[in-house]
């Protein structure tokens, strides 16, 4: 067991066996911490947010938006460290999902979903509460070293009532079992505000040209199950999200599929853009985004999360 891994093992103890309140206060200082040194991690997310807020924000303001959102993202750690902990009402009281009852009607009715997520507030607490509520859920991990990191993590999410597949080196395709999971009624949630391939769809995103995972948008073509995205954000007594959807698929006539992917894609992004907009404060960006930035690429330390790089 490495460094890394023992730093996660770490967390996951000490931080369920202290009082919540003082283990808040304290992820709390670490960020103002890693705000008022101005590290890589701080540097980028500042880049970030003044795409999203525009030239005209002083930088006063982007200032205590980037504090804030820092905050917002060791509420994140916080809360994944404690949520094994958490019985399921207790999942089932500190996350909120409104505009759903497209998609309850889905789950009901034994229809597959894909839901596009951004990375923004609290994606296993809504992963976690999907599965409490009852719903199906598979999702996608990306497959980072060491190695027993990953396991780790899709030990936890799996401990959450998720089904969790690697985005390479499975024993099927990902792509396959997860059309197979799609027509047998699942729910699919993939993070799809960047691509982690470098074979993704190139999209306008806030003015500026990035790319984005095409898994969403072709798994939803191929298997026309309805396609949601989802805007997520933190309020002071819960972690919450609402979807927007089932967008419109293009109709199979209207052109060759990789325009008909880049389309749908296209329209994700506008959906994750403007849910983004509205609570800047909780995208947690914290990597390059854009394709006209310069610096390191995908961060390797982060965790391995739910990927639409399938």
């Amino acid at each position: 067991m490495n460094a890394t891994e023992l730093g996660y093992v770490a967390g996951w103890r000490l931080v369920r066996a202290l009082p919540r309140p003082m283990v808040a206060a304290a992820f709390r200082a670490g960020a103002d911490r890693s705000h008022r040194r101005g590290g890589a991690g701080a540097r980028r997310l500042r880049a970030n947010l003044r795409r999203v807020v525009g030239p005209a924000m002083p930088e006063a303001e982007l200032d205590d938006l980037v504090r804030q959102g820092l905050r917002s993202y060791a509420r994140y750690w916080m809360e994944a460290f404690r949520l094994p902990a958490l019985s399921r009402e207790q999942i089932l009281a500190e996350f909120r999902l409104g505009n759903s009852e497209s998609l309850a009607a889905d789950v009901a009715a034994g229809r597959g979903a894909v839901v596009a997520l951004p990375h923004a507030g609290n994606w296993d607490l809504a992963g976690a509460w999907a599965a409490a509520t009852g719903w199906p859920i598979t999702t996608v991990a990306e497959r980072l070293k060491p190695e027993g990191v990953f396991e780790r993590f899709v030990a936890f999410r799996e401990g959450l009532g998720m089904e969790i597949l690697p985005n390479h080196g499975g024993t099927r395709p990902t792509f396959d079992v997860l059309v197979d999971r799609l027509g047998a009624g699942t729910v699919v949630p993939l993070l799809a505000d960047r691509d982690l391939s470098a074979r993704g769809v190139e999209v306008d995103f806030f003015g500026g040209r990035t790319r984005m995972p095409a898994g969403p948008a072709l798994l939803a073509i191929r298997t026309g199950a309805p396609l949601y995205v989802a805007s997520m954000w933190y309020e002071p007594d819960a972690a919450c999200a609402a979807l927007d959807g089932p967008l419109t698929l293009p109709a199979p006539d209207s052109g060759p599929l990789d325009q008909r992917v880049r389309l749908l894609t296209q329209r994700i992004a506008d959906g994750l853009a403007a849910g983004i907009a509205r609570h800047p404060q909780d995208w947690h960006m914290l990597q390059r985004m854009w394709l006209d930035q310069k610096g390191p690429g995908p961060d390797r330390t982060r965790p391995p999360a739910a990927t639409g790089s399938v």
